[in-house]
Formats: C-alpha cells, structure tokens, sequence
C-alpha cells in the first residue's frame, strides 16, 4: 500500500514539447524588384563607402568599384575592416543600391604558364573573394587572362583549376563569380564565347556565370550595330553559354571598329557602336534580367553624369542626379618632361643644319 501513495502517472502533452523557433527566411535585397537597374563605375578614394554615396549622386542604382589597388599586386592581404565593412553594408541598404559589382585586379592572370604568375594570381583572387564578401557584394568580375604562348586548352583548365584554388575554404553564399568577355588582343582568353563556355564546365561546383561587356563584342568581332546584328549576338551566346548565366552587361561606346580586337572605350553614343544600338540592347527581352553597368572614359568633369542619364533616356526615364560631385576625376595627360623637349629641341636644329 505504502509504494501506491508514491505512484504517479505521466502523462504526455505535445504543447509541452521545445521547439526552437524556424530560422527567418533569408531577406530578398531591395534591388531584386525586377526593377531595371542601371550602374557605374565609381572610385573608393579616400572612402570606400563614399562610392555609394557617388553612385546614388549620379542617378545610378547599382554600381560597379574595385575593392583595392587594380592595378598595384596586395602588399599583405589588403584585407576590409569589419567596421568598414558593416558600414559600407549599411550604406548601401539605405540607398537601396543594387547590384554591387566589384572588378577584380587587372594584373590577376589565372591563365598564365608562369607558374609565380599564377600563384600570385590565385592568392590575389582569393582575396578579391575575401573582400567582395565581407562589403556583401553580389557579383565579382574576373578577367579570364592570357595564356602567353600555352595551348588554349591548357590556359582554360589553368582557370579552372585556379578558380578552384582561390575559392578553396571559403563558402561563396550569394556571391557569384562572373567571366567577362574580352576584346581578343594579343594571346588573351574569353573572347570567343565558347572559351568562356569552357572555363564554366571546368568548374560546375562553383557559381560562376558570365559579363558581357559591349565594346568588347564589337572589338572581337560581334557586329551589335543593328538589329540583326544584335539578335543573332543574343542567339549565339544563348546557344553556346546560355543567356541566363550572363548577369552584367558592361555599356561602354567603343573607340575602335567592328573586330580590331583593340579594347578602348567611349562614351555613349560617341563610338562606334552608336546610339540605336545602345537603345536596343537596353530595351532587349533577353536582357532584360541583366545590370547594366557603365564603365565609360572621364575625360572632362560631368562625362559620368552625362552617361548614366544617356542610359535612362535610352530606356524612356529621366532621373535627374542629386549629388554634386562626379564619380571619378578626368585623367591628367601626361606632360613631357622639361628635358626631353630640350633634347628634341637640339636635335631639330643640328638636323636643320645638315
């Protein structure tokens, strides 16, 4: 009798169960409204979160910045502040910026033969990853490179094996790694779509697509000029690539003609691609889910601002900028050293007086 006073009978309720609350769906960015988005280059002189500042100031709502030295290799790891980091963040989400775009170092060739070349590339890129993901970046544009006199074939598994290394131990979240098409100059890669095709099979475990930039097509020899010319460009880079691995379309005017497979860009409307065209490709169907980014010359104060509003009227909007400042100064012309003119000088007279 005495162990029934002590018995007791459990009894189970479900409503008494833990279970920790369902983790929150992951925010979609402001900019992903299927809204057009059109974007800039813009310099990180001085602040790198001033460029959004720049960005927004110029009309633009996306853009486009190196995230260090593009063309000086990392002295140590050239790494971003997690404060300046978190503000550049935040920067960002309040002026609703978006794509951000960041071009990796010109001087990162994971294609070459050289074998210090191509480790020094592969860590440069590591770190171009590093940086791009701690500034919440959606896209990183890469250059494929040059092979420098090895077979095309051994230059593009070079890429993909060091695509693989630099992305080695970090986990890439929603950033995306894109291959820009190139000119075609000297020995580079890319500027045939089906090297960028190739470089892309090379390494399916990564997120890795593509950016088509304008003037390049013209200079490799992609007549985009008309509307034939453009659909059948579409066409072929739907066939080989696939339309929707292209994310960015860089929208530069070319300086030279269809396929001299010279790299020199213009500004809108003022190349050889011309302003009809640039009125097309903005307004394409098949383009319609890709960023439009302007990487156009500077070279007088207002040309950015000038170029961001060509690419608004082209698409039937007028935004008007509210910032003061451009995005990137002209560049100094060079002037010839004092002696040298002297030099010059002596020779044409004795020249003269033979």
């Amino acid at each position: 009798m005495a162990d029934e006073n002590y018995r007791t009978t459990l009894t189970y309720d479900a409503a008494d169960e833990y279970r920790p609350e369902p983790p929150p769906a992951p925010e979609i960015p402001a900019w992903k409204d299927g809204s057009i988005r059109i974007g800039i280059h813009t310099s990180i002189s001085g602040d790198i979160t001033r460029a959004l500042d720049i960005a927004a100031g110029l009309g633009a709502n996306a853009l486009q910045i190196f995230s260090s030295s593009p063309r000086m290799w990392d002295r140590g790891t050239a790494r971003i502040s997690e404060a300046d980091a978190e503000r550049f963040r935040l920067r960002r989400k309040e002026l609703a910026l978006g794509p951000l775009v960041i071009h990796s170092n010109y001087l990162i060739n994971l294609a070459s033969p050289n074998p210090v070349l191509r480790a020094r590339s592969v860590q440069a890129f590591h770190q171009e990853i590093v940086r791009a993901m701690a500034l919440g970046a959606d896209f990183l544009v890469l250059h494929p490179g040059s092979a420098l006199g090895a077979h095309p074939e051994s230059a593009i598994a070079a890429v993909g094996q060091g695509l693989r290394q630099a992305a080695r131990g970090v986990k890439l979240g929603e950033l995306q790694i894109l291959l820009e098409n190139t000119a075609g100059q000297g020995s580079s890669l890319g500027s045939k779509f089906g090297e960028l095709k190739a470089i892309l099979n090379a390494i399916p475990e990564l997120p890795v697509g593509v950016c088509i930039d304008t003037a390049h097509l013209l200079a490799s020899g992609s007549d985009i000029r008309t509307d034939a010319g453009l659909d059948g460009t579409l066409r072929e880079i739907e066939r080989v690539i696939g339309l929707e691995r292209v994310a960015v379309v860089h929208v530069n005017d070319s300086k030279t003609p269809l396929g001299s497979r010279v790299d020199r860009h213009e500004h809108i409307g003022k190349g050889k691609i011309g302003i009809d065209a640039f009125r097309r490709i903005l307004n394409h169907r098949l383009l319609a889910h890709c960023a439009f980014v302007l990487e156009t010359p500077i070279d007088k104060p207002g040309d950015d601002r000038r170029n961001v509003a060509a690419l608004w009227k082209l698409v039937g909007r007028v935004v008007k900028a509210t910032g003061s400042r451009d995005g990137m100064r002209p560049r100094r012309k060079r002037a010839r050293p004092a002696a040298a003119k002297v030099r010059r000088g002596r020779v044409r007279r004795k020249s003269r007086g033979k």
